[in-house]
C-alpha cells in the first residue's frame, strides 16, 4: 500500500536522524514522481506529502498544472531552453551545474519578475555519467554567480554512485557536507544538502541531508 510505503520511509528517516543526533524535522522528504501518474500523486498528497520532485519538464507538465498548491522541485538536468517553463512552476531547482544555466535563470527571472531558488549540483564521486561541478570548481562558481541578483543559492546537491551496499555511499555524502560547511564561511545562505535516494537515503540522513529524493520506495507498484 502507498500509505504503508510512506510510513515506512518516514520511520527510517526518523531512525536515521536519531542515530545521528539530529531532529527529524530537519529532513524534508521529496517524493519523486517522474514515473507516477496524476491520480497517484493526488493520493500521495492526501497522505500529507507536500514536496514532489520531477526531472522532465514535459512529462511533469500535467501534474504540475493540476496541483499548483504543492511544492514542486525540479531535480533533473535542466536545459537552458526549458528555463522559461520551469521558473514559474518550481519552487526549487536542484540541478544548477554551469554558469550558462545561471545566466539563463537570471534572464528568465527578469522576464517573469521573479526570483529563483536553486541548489548547486556537485559531482562528488567524479563519475563521467553524472552532471555537476567538480568539487574544486565550486568556490569559483559561487563567486561568479554573485552577479545574478535574481538567483538565490540555497545549498548543494549530489548523486552518489549506485552500489549494492549503501554504506559505500557515505564518503560522498560526507564530502558534500564538508564542502557545504567550508563554503558557508563566505556564502552563509548555503544551508541545504539534497542527497540520498531510495537505495541510500538513510546513510544520507546520517551524514546531514536536509532533503532526500525518494521515488520507488514510496511509489513502486502503486501507479
Amino acid at each position: 500500500m502507498l500509505e504503508d510505503n510512506y510510513a515506512a520511509v518516514q520511520k527510517k528517516i526518523a531512525e536515521a536522524a536519531i542515530r545521528a543526533g539530529r531532529n527529524t524535522e530537519e529532513v524534508k522528504l521529496i517524493a519523486v514522481t517522474k514515473t507516477v501518474n496524476l491520480a497517484t500523486v493526488k493520493r500521495a498528497a492526501t497522505l500529507g506529502i507536500r514536496d514532489f520532485g520531477e526531472n522532465r519538464v514535459q512529462d511533469a507538465a500535467e501534474k504540475v498544472a493540476a496541483l499548483p498548491e504543492l511544492n514542486w522541485h525540479f531535480i533533473g538536468h535542466l536545459q537552458s531552453n526549458k528555463v522559461k517553463e520551469v521558473i514559474p512552476h518550481y519552487g526549487l531547482i536542484h540541478s544548477l551545474d554551469r554558469l550558462s544555466l545561471a545566466g539563463a535563470l537570471q534572464k528568465g527571472a527578469d522576464r517573469s519578475d521573479l526570483t529563483v531558488e536553486a541548489l548547486v549540483q556537485v559531482n562528488v564521486s567524479g563519475e563521467e555519467s553524472k552532471f555537476g561541478l567538480e568539487p574544486r570548481e565550486l568556490v569559483p562558481f559561487l563567486d561568479q554567480v554573485k552577479i545574478y541578483d535574481r538567483l538565490i543559492l540555497k545549498g548543494l546537491m549530489t548523486m552518489a554512485p549506485f552500489v549494492d551496499d549503501p554504506e559505500e555511499t557515505r564518503i560522498y555524502f560526507r564530502r558534500l557536507r564538508e564542502l557545504r560547511d567550508r563554503c558557508r564561511e563566505n556564502h552563509e545562505n548555503l544551508m541545504e544538502l539534497s542527497m540520498g535516494m531510495t537505495n541510500d537515503y538513510e546513510v544520507a540522513v546520517e551524514e546531514g541531508a536536509t532533503m532526500v529524493r525518494i521515488g520507488s520506495a514510496i511509489f513502486n507498484a502503486h501507479q
